[in-house]
């Protein structure tokens, strides 16, 4: 558990460091969040990156955010994209979120279709946010991306989701 980690009966007390790292992300992974999918065209053909780092901004103007690695190999092609899609999975997705979760990130086929600014679009994500790039803010080893809406999409289902390392569904009604 390290030197700067105390458990009690309750809980496991600790400072973030080097020494925690492990336990700050277990920490973490107790927040459940959505799966995502963001898309950009790259040189190299259609790119896509699964993340979970996807946030509501603002209504007015209409801002999202995401974080990509900066150690993830995809990471250049998806920092500086002035245009990228940003697609919400629903529960029956898995698959897709585990193609763009390892791997190049390329396309195994062609995409579902294309934004008028050229992004690669997945067929039927529960939500989908084109984006141009608003801003990009340093955030340690990650990059904050806040993109401009510029079209949206959605559709009734329920959300693939993402907490402590595994996927699992969204159970209403608790």
């Amino acid at each position: 558990m390290g030197a700067s980690a105390v458990q009690d009966d309750e809980a496991v007390h600790f400072t973030p460091g080097p020494d925690t790292a492990t336990l700050l992300r277990e920490a973490l992974g107790r927040f459940v969040t959505g799966v995502t999918v963001v898309t950009v065209p790259t040189s190299d053909g259609p790119m896509g990156i699964t993340a979970n780092s996807f946030a509501s901004v603002s209504l007015d103007p209409p801002l999202v955010l995401w974080c990509p690695s900066r150690a993830s190999r995809r990471f250049v092609h998806f920092a500086d994209a002035p245009h990228f899609a940003i697609h919400v999975l629903g529960r029956e997705q898995f698959p897709l979120s585990r193609r763009f979760a390892s791997g190049a990130g390329l396309f195994d086929e062609t995409p579902a279709g294309r934004s008028p600014e050229g992004v690669p679009l997945l067929p039927d994500p529960l939500a989908r946010f084109d984006c141009a790039l608003h801003a990009e803010h340093d955030g340690g080893d990650h990059v904050i991306v806040v993109g401009r809406v510029i079209r949206a999409t959605l559709r009734e289902g329920a959300p693939l989701v993402f907490a402590g390392g595994d996927y699992g569904r969204f159970a209403s009604g608790v």
